[in-house]
């Protein structure tokens, strides 16, 4: 694929998030990615077949592995417990931005697609950060941050959390106090404490 042709799939990648964003997943066709991206119905199929397809790629697009929690404690020379705080912050951030998040579109996506584990990048995505989150915690368990017999559940613990306040605030809402709770609830259960 050309440069040209590369931006012009990049772009139509990029409007179709906006749609999906605004609409969900199941409510998108592709005479509505046609009419964001204002190019032919030809124009678009030379790229994506379907709906499911584009989505696809918006996902792909969206993913990005984590990087290793015990590079990430290397590269902030900070305490394990200071790096789980960190990335509780930013998982708050995420939650609590309702602007420009893909939540509803992605569950309706894994309701409809029964996908196979190769194919599906939410459950990788799951499983990037439990593998994370568990280096993390045995690194502070380790260094002694922390207290947990097992930083496999621990970090499992954590994620189901983070994904059922994703699920909250999306449907009921959730307010940044109730975020900080679940943190320093999640960092009692290792034996910290927040401040």
């Amino acid at each position: 694929m050309g440069d040209k042709s590369l931006q012009k799939r990049n772009k139509i990648v990029e409007t179709a998030r906006e749609v999906f964003f605004r609409r969900g997943y199941r409510a998108v066709t592709m005479k509505d990615i046609v009419e964001a991206c204002g190019i032919s119905r030809g124009g678009l199929y030379l790229y994506f077949s379907n709906t499911k397809e584009l989505f696809e790629a918006v996902l792909e697009q969206e993913h990005q592995p984590l990087p290793s929690a015990l590079d990430l404690s290397a590269a902030k020379n900070a305490n394990p417990g200071e790096i789980l705080l960190m990335y509780l912050d930013e998982q708050k951030k995420e939650i609590l931005k309702k602007k420009d998040n893909l939540a509803v579109a992605v569950y309706e996506y894994m309701f409809e697609n029964k996908l196979s584990e190769y194919e599906n990048l939410a459950k990788k995505g799951f499983e990037e950060q439990v593998r994370a989150l568990e280096q993390l915690i045995a690194a502070g368990v380790a260094q002694e941050w922390m207290i947990c017999e097992s930083p496999l559940e621990a970090a499992r613990n954590i994620v189901f959390t983070l994904e059922g306040m994703k699920v909250t605030a999306q449907t009921i809402g959730v307010s940044a106090k109730a975020l900080d709770s679940q943190i320093e609830y999640i960092m009692g259960t290792l034996g910290m404490v927040v401040k």
